[in-house]
């Protein structure tokens, strides 16, 4: 008879602090027949920490093409697995994508295991707007690929989290604030959870003048405010109006496009939308 295969969990680690190691996450790493990790090293600390005897097996971006189909083939036989980083959500902005792709493909449960997560944990203590974010982990260190990046963070209108090296933070300020970005609230957020963490506020110019003198030091997550909307033009969206009109449109499609495509506040909006033609 056929075992039924096994899962692949995929489990959050503390990002410094161990208290913030759930009771279900250790209850899994005991579970399962091997703990797949970025750094066995480091992982090793978190598990004899929490008295766990679970096998480790390194996984990384250096091995995964090789390791993915034998760790397939162990999972279609029946055993399970938990995937970790070195800290945080595995995932994101680490390796793992590869074999959780590959167990769905296979039929295999992937259940995710919920806990820390540098991102979200800078996010909700930055006082911006969490209400609507971009997530952009690091960005390209140079090149066409790294301007456009930065481009994009200067026109996003919604708040963007990213990582940041903490040698490169300062010039990352600096070249936002080179862009148009400079007066925009930032939230430079190090060492979360640990001894020394730090919150500093300040706008993207002012910090990145701090940066400047004082590099910081360990982990890093920027929380950059969305630009301030343009102010929407009427005349712009009375011809949009018009021209909806002319193509059948009612005056509640009318009033969301304004909305959408021109920024109008919804009562302008509707006032645009059933003026007299």
């Amino acid at each position: 008879m056929t075992s039924p295969p096994g899962r692949l969990y995929v489990v959050s680690t503390p990002i410094g602090n161990l208290g913030d190691f759930s009771t279900r996450a250790v209850d899994v790493l005991r579970s399962v027949h091997a703990v797949l990790a970025e750094d066995t090293r480091h992982s090793r600390h978190l598990l004899e920490h929490y008295e766990i005897d679970t096998p480790l097996v390194s996984y990384h971006e250096h091995n995964e093409a090789r390791e993915t189909p034998r760790i397939l083939e162990r999972l279609a036989g029946g055993e399970s697995f938990a995937l970790v980083s070195d800290a945080g959500t595995p995932l994101v902005s680490d390796p793992g994508a590869r074999l959780v792709r590959a167990a769905l493909d296979s039929g295999i449960a992937v259940v995710p295991v919920p806990g820390a997560s540098a991102l979200l944990a800078a996010l909700v203590a930055s006082g911006l707007d969490v209400e609507r974010f971009t997530f952009f982990g690091f960005l390209p260190r140079k090149g066409r690929e790294r301007s456009e990046a930065v481009a994009t963070l200067d026109a996003l209108p919604h708040t963007a989290v990213l990582y940041e090296a903490p040698g490169r933070v300062a010039d990352t300020l600096a070249e936002l604030e080179r862009h148009g970005a400079g007066e925009r609230e930032v939230v430079v957020a190090r060492e979360l959870t640990k001894q020394f963490e730090e919150m500093r506020r300040g706008t993207v110019a002012e910090l990145a003048r701090y940066y400047a003198d004082v590099p910081p030091r360990g982990e890093v997550v920027i929380v950059l405010a969305g630009c301030a909307p343009s102010s929407p033009d009427e005349g712009a969206a009375r011809e949009r109006v018009r021209v909806l009109r002319q193509g059948g449109a009612s005056a509640r499609d009318v009033a969301r496009a304004l909305v959408e495509e021109h920024g109008l506040a919804r009562n302008a909006a509707y006032r645009l939308a059933h003026e007299p033609e």
